[in-house]
């Protein structure tokens, strides 16, 4: 069974369309500067994430009910990466507790799954004969803030569409 895109508690419903979901950074920085030497550095007080969901399918999505002036859950279906040659990461992102981080060693120019077990936002990964490096999966949680979605619907198609933006808290 497909694990669920969820907000502020909500299941969106598979017949809500498959979402297209976008995750990207977004900092509360000055921006890049060059120091007296002439190197160049990149200003940032902080970094949260930013996207957004959207979808058709023959339903709505149904979180009309959601306090959208608070920050709600987001238990995205959108997967994040780290990796390299080592064995041990730290995820830059709190995993989804509902599913487990996983592993891939590229092994002769295919990736294949391998255990890795995850403690406290640290992954390790069980090591794989011959690999040349590594990458951890996971599916991130965040708390958002989200604006009620925009919503249409196509009676002659039978379909519904729907999207919205979402910004971390």
């Amino acid at each position: 069974m497909p694990v669920p895109l969820m907000l502020g508690g909500v299941e969106i419903p598979l017949h809500a369309g498959a979402p297209v979901i976008t995750d990207g950074p977004v900092g509360g920085g000055t921006g890049r500067v060059r120091l007296s030497g002439g190197t160049l550095v990149k200003m940032e007080r902080w970094t949260k994430r930013t996207g957004t969901i959207s979808a058709q399918g023959w339903m709505p999505p149904g979180i009309g009910g959601l306090a959208f002036s608070q920050p709600l859950e987001l238990r995205s279906t959108k997967v994040r990466t780290v990796g390299g040659t080592g064995l041990v990461y730290t995820l830059p992102f709190t995993p989804r507790p509902d599913l487990a981080p996983w592993a891939f060693a590229l092994v002769g120019g295919e990736w294949k799954e391998t255990p890795c077990s995850t403690v406290a936002g640290v992954s390790t990964v069980t090591a794989v004969a011959g690999a040349e490096q590594y990458q951890v999966w996971a599916m991130p949680i965040y708390s958002v803030m989200v604006e009620p979605p925009e919503e249409s619907q196509d009676q002659g198609a039978g379909a519904h569409t729907w999207s919205l933006n979402w910004d971390e808290a």
